[in-house]
């Protein structure tokens, strides 16, 4: 089980809240345990870190989605909320709009440190297909994707639009007076610098297509839809800057003898007429192998067994699912003279003329007699 504290606590929102009371929590957290404001204060921090990472996942509406569904547990395995691997300028960058473009009397968000924005690199999606048996077990994967990366050799210079601040900064004459406002430089994107030079084949961000391995594990328990973030494993951010999410959908590759719903599974097995009535023992496939079930005498087409815990855990790792086996007793549409005289003989028995007494105890011995 987490340890983490519950992102609706950490802000101090109930789990109604819209997005802009949930931004609202988030800034007067983020003022009130500012680095700048609480300096060498390691606890402050820590909370403001805390803070950063609640605010990533619930103002955005995929990953919310997912906490309110499946908790801390459905960020685990290298996805969801990237706030355990967050820096102090990965929360500045992602995050510094939530205050308007000021911090403390007009200073950039970062106040005395003057920080320019580190531009974010765009999300990558990928597709994942998935048999019923890794949904089962959780699988490690490896996937190739082809993505944006820095190339080495280029040399950067400050923007002349901003002078390397990343911000623009403009005076309106207004009947109160002077009036200054500040905002993102639409030249650079708030890096506050450009590219001065880069090698051949780089955009003009510097950046450069390049095939890469990323190894993802997924947990068990993901179901067909379900889209899963690895955060920083996108394409990477221009300037050196932060790199954007691996988003992976998932795929769940259908299985040609076990039906999925949520995590229970479900099996229809055919059994033929004798085996019905004289009961049997059959094998039925599960996510795992093969187990072996009791066909009871006098089963009836329609009926159906189940099998405890032998469906797909739950993600949050708390029990699985059943499989049931849905019995049909199989009708042949073709049978041999000798069968064909076995049944003549059958549907003459007093057992058959009319409906059998299923309390008669003899009914079946007689049955099995008809067909030796």
């Amino acid at each position: 089980m987490s340890g983490k504290r519950d992102y609706y606590e950490v802000l101090g929102v109930a789990k109604s809240a819209s997005a802009t009371e949930i931004k609202k929590a988030y800034r007067k957290l983020a003022l009130k345990y500012h680095p700048d404001k609480n300096e060498g204060d390691t606890a402050a921090e820590d909370k403001f870190k805390e803070a950063a990472e609640a605010y990533e996942v619930l103002s955005n509406d995929e990953k919310k989605s997912r906490y309110d569904q499946f908790g801390h547990d459905g960020m685990r395995g290298g996805f969801g909320g990237g706030g355990q691997g967050m820096n102090m300028d990965d929360i500045f960058s992602q995050f510094g709009d939530v205050f308007g473009g000021g911090f403390g009397g007009g200073g950039s968000f970062g106040g005395s440190r003057g920080r320019t924005r580190v531009v974010r690199g765009t999300n990558l999606r990928v597709k994942m297909k998935l048999t019923l048996q890794e949904i089962a077990e959780g699988v490690h994967k490896k996937i190739k994707v082809n993505k944006l990366v820095n190339a080495d050799g280029v040399t950067y210079k400050d923007c002349q639009t901003c002078h390397g601040t990343g911000r623009v900064t403009r005076v309106a004459q207004t009947f109160l007076g002077a009036m200054q406002t500040q905002s993102t430089c639409n030249v650079c994107q708030g890096a506050g610098k450009k590219i001065d030079k880069k090698p051949s084949g780089a955009d003009d961000k510097g950046l450069i297509r390049k095939e890469e391995v990323i190894e993802i594990d997924i947990p068990a328990g993901v179901e067909d839809g379900m889209q899963l973030s690895v955060t920083g494993k996108g394409n990477a951010g221009p300037f050196n800057g932060i790199a954007g999410d691996l988003i992976v959908v998932i795929e769940e590759v259908s299985n040609p003898d076990l039906r999925r719903d949520g995590e229970n599974l479900h099996y229809d097995a055919y059994v033929n007429f004798v085996d019905a009535v004289l009961g049997a023992s059959i094998e039925v496939p599960t996510v795992s192998g093969k187990a072996k079930i009791k066909i009871e005498a006098g089963t009836q087409s329609g009926k159906v067994l189940r099998l405890k815990g032998k469906g797909l855990p739950v993600l949050q790792g708390y029990g699985k699912g059943d499989l049931f086996v849905h019995i049909n007793v199989w009708t042949p549409k073709k049978v041999s003279k000798e069968e064909k005289v076995a049944l003549e003989k059958l549907r003459k028995s007093e057992n058959f003329i009319p409906s059998p007494d299923h309390n008669d105890k003899g009914f079946f011995q007689r049955m099995k007699d008809v067909f030796q």
